[in-house]
């Protein structure tokens, strides 16, 4: 158990020393890192932060169906791929998401619905995106916000039984997902 969690702490820290290598090419927003334990496992994300606002003119743009496109994979953020690192394995959805780090990336549909997809590669700029890396694919739960949210927000939160959710916020809509900690 001590070498496994030694190993998940070097890859950790070897694969976050590359994010200003990947931070090398133009960003276009801003970035931040989010952290939170979970039933005894950390569990990071590493996300762009777009706004709504174009940066360039500052006029509204339209999210869903436009700046992010239906029916193809988003990067889940801006920039390079959001990065997903946790210390103990995650269940989602019906799949085992080993003690690692990895790449979420997202597929809105036309209907509203979108999926969660969890690749096994890492350090992605953009949409270098390769279906043969997906570890998992897993239904994303949609809601309509109050209030719209101008620059797209990820959070973790723990749950009151046990396990916690991702939740993604932008524009007028929440996409979720829940997962729990595997003992």
């Amino acid at each position: 158990m001590k070498k496994a969690l030694s190993l998940l702490v070097i890859l950790t820290i070897l694969t976050l020393s590359a994010l200003p290598l990947m931070a090398q090419q133009k960003r276009m927003s801003a970035h931040d890192t989010i952290s939170t334990v979970v039933d005894g496992s950390r569990v990071t994300l590493v996300y762009g932060r777009p706004h709504t606002k174009n940066p360039k003119t500052g006029e509204d743009r339209k999210i869903w169906g436009e700046l992010v496109p239906l029916g193809k994979v988003w990067r889940t953020g801006a920039d390079e791929a959001t990065l997903l690192v946790t210390q103990k394995p995650l269940v989602v959805g019906e799949t085992t998401i080993p003690a690692g780090a990895y790449t979420l990336f997202t597929l809105p549909q036309a209907d509203g619905s979108a999926k969660l997809i969890i690749s096994k590669d890492v350090g992605e700029w953009g949409l270098q995106y390769k279906k043969a890396d997906d570890l998992a694919r897993v239904d994303l739960k949609k809601t309509g916000l109050d209030a719209p949210v101008e620059q797209f927000t990820m959070a973790i939160a723990k749950t009151p039984g046990g396990g916690g959710v991702v939740k993604m916020s932008w524009a007028n809509t929440e996409y979720s997902v829940a997962f729990t900690v595997q003992k």
